[in-house]
């Protein structure tokens, strides 16, 4: 039954290193009836060749020149739907990972163990099954990351370390079609979008679409506040609206929100600490409800002392993780 299944595969092979086209070309065909038809060295060819040739199987990076291997796989499961994909990249990054298979996408590969998990990665694949790399650590098979609650929170040392995860965070969403929020400082989030134009995000398309909302973390506080702690009902009411506009315009096929944002960490630093907790809270109410990632920041300044101990853990147990730097 696998001979047959395997049966004159056609497979499109993109990747910007001629190298890694040649082992991809090597690795495939010493399967009998598995041929490599065509290679493409940047994201628009391998559109191009997709939709010309209509292969069994595309092979390609993420990595790819010009336009991503996330952005250009969306555009061939549009122009070629009969093609099955498996992503083979370099980047171990659980969001990087996440994004990729949050498109449809059935298969992730390292580059390191390509020599042997490419194969069974195919075999899975052409079956309709979910195939990662078994040294990607943390991940789950994809009905349990759906149902998983992301809800982290970072306690960060300084801004480098603060702008950094929240690009992350960000550039994952954006680039796997799904919309980000940003709940920041005013600082905060001007030096985000510069960072964001450095990593080769079209941020500003986002932002016309509507996919990349930045707000001010003072302001929105303001509007859910009553009697010195977050209300629900107004909490849901704002964040509801934003969910469902972005959602419209977004291009994912089921759009997961991104949100990220320092609201808790000041509340916390002025001193407000079950505020903080009660927005954790409902935070954890929005993310059973809709489809959410949520990455919360406290300036680790904020924590001195016994007391202060005690209330950190109190924060980390409304976490699904926690990331300290």
């Amino acid at each position: 039954m696998e001979q047959q299944l395997l049966s004159s595969i056609r497979i499109l092979a993109a990747d910007d290193y001629e190298g890694w086209r040649h082992q991809v070309r090597s690795l495939l065909q010493a399967r009998p009836g598995m041929r490599v038809i065509a290679e493409a060295s940047d994201g628009p060819e391998a559109i191009q060749k997709a939709e010309e040739l209509k292969p069994d199987l595309v092979v390609l990076d993420i990595g790819l020149p010009t336009l991503n291997g996330i952005e250009a796989v969306r555009r061939i499961q549009e122009l070629s739907p009969g093609s099955k994909i498996v992503f083979l990249s370099q980047n171990n990054d659980l969001d990087v990972v996440r994004a990729a298979l949050s498109t449809g996408v059935l298969g992730y590969v390292l580059k390191t163990d390509a020599r042997g998990e490419l194969l069974p990665a195919v075999d899975a694949v052409l079956r309709g099954k979910q195939f990662v790399s078994s040294s990607i650590k943390g991940f789950t098979d994809a009905s349990e990351e759906k149902a998983a609650h992301r809800h982290e929170v970072l306690f960060y040392s300084d801004d480098t370390i603060f702008l950094e995860r929240f690009t992350r965070f960000i550039v994952a969403a954006l680039k796997a079609g799904n919309p980000a929020f940003v709940i920041a400082t005013k600082s905060h989030r001007d030096s985000l979008l510069q960072k964001l134009k450095i990593e080769r995000v079209d941020v500003d398309i986002a932002i016309q679409r509507g996919t990349y909302i930045s707000l001010d973390a003072a302001d929105t506080l303001s509007s859910i506040m009553v009697n010195g702690l977050p209300d629900s009902a107004r909490f849901f009411e704002g964040v509801s609206g934003l969910i469902e506009a972005a959602c419209k315009v977004a291009k994912a096929r089921h759009p997961r929100v991104a949100f990220c944002g320092e609201r808790v960490g000041l509340l916390w630093a002025e001193g407000m600490t079950d505020a903080a907790i009660r927005l954790e809270q409902l935070c954890n109410d929005l993310g059973k409800s809709r489809e959410v990632d949520i990455l919360c920041a406290y300036p680790l300044s904020s924590f001195r002392g016994e007391e202060d101990e005690q209330q950190f853990r109190r924060i980390c147990k409304e976490h699904s993780a926690v990331h300290s730097q």
